[in-house]
């Protein structure tokens, strides 16, 4: 379809009352640790919108990373079911595409910008050689690697190394979009230019993010629905709508009383069961 066909939707449109695109009934999983089965997860439900920025967050082995996991298919659950637009999940499903933390080992140092990004069209076989280099181009002006293209990755920093990974997902033009603590390894400066990109491509392009970050700050300002997990399989502690409105800006949003209140209300809950262990 590529970008030029693609019309911007505000994004205080994608509220929690579309269809849902995901729907998470009875979610069981447990993992074998030294003979004994250790539960995450035990009957989770819930559902998640249509064009939707979801966070995901909570406590350290809480089930952040491995609930993005089941949704993505890379996981089986022990019980219940993950449907993806009504479909049974069982194995990655078309239609979405994970975005690792570790963006370094993801893209090939082999490889300059523009073929990194290329590769990502892999299933794309009818588009000729010119059309998929124009595909190319728009995706790299999309997150503002337009001089950059014959650079290969260690002529490059990390924030850019994960704008590349970033161009390879989307241009395959996945309904969703996963991401596990996509930010987590650049400076902060960095984090929020990468931030204020994500939120212009979720403004831009019809798709679904599903965002794992122990950041608190970092789910408020980007979402606009989080939901908090809490240990032992407890499940859904909180599930937070985010009714600050778009555009978002670091230091205004951040100034706002209402994220302060939501900020602190998600990080009280978190900081209570990482000091209780």
């Amino acid at each position: 379809m590529g970008l030029s066909a693609v019309a911007e939707r505000p994004p205080q449109m994608a509220q929690t009352t579309a269809a849902p695109v995901i729907t998470i009934t009875g979610l069981q999983k447990s993992f074998a640790v030294q003979g004994r089965r250790v539960p995450v997860f035990d009957g989770l439900d819930c559902s998640i919108a249509k064009a939707s920025f979801v966070s995901i967050i909570g406590p350290s082995g809480c089930g952040k990373s491995t609930l993005l996991k089941l949704i993505a298919g890379l996981e089986t659950p022990t019980a219940g079911q993950i449907a993806f637009n009504g479909r049974p999940i069982n194995g990655p499903p078309k239609g979405m595409i994970y975005v690792f933390q570790q963006y370094s080992k993801s893209i090939f140092p082999w490889r300059t910008v523009l073929q990194n990004v290329a590769f990502g069209l892999g299933t794309h076989a009818n588009l000729s050689r010119r059309a998929a280099r124009e595909r190319c181009l728009e995706y790299l002006s999309l997150v503002g690697l337009d001089g950059y293209r014959d650079h290969y990755p260690s002529q490059i920093s990390g924030g850019m190394q994960q704008r590349v990974a970033i161009a390879r997902a989307l241009i395959c033009e996945p309904e969703i979009l996963l991401m596990d603590e996509p930010f987590s390894a650049v400076d902060a400066m960095t984090r929020a230019l990468l931030q204020d990109l994500l939120l212009k491509i979720w403004n831009k392009l019809p798709i679904t993010i599903l965002f794992v970050t122990h950041d608190v700050d970092e789910a408020v300002l980007l979402s606009n629905r989080v939901l908090s997990l809490g240990r032992n399989a407890s499940g859904i502690h909180d599930d937070l709508a985010i009714n600050l409105g778009y555009p978002r800006d670091q230091i205004e949003t951040r100034a706002d009383e209402r994220f302060i209140g939501l900020r602190q209300r998600l990080f009280a809950s978190i900081f209570k069961e990482e000091k209780q262990g």
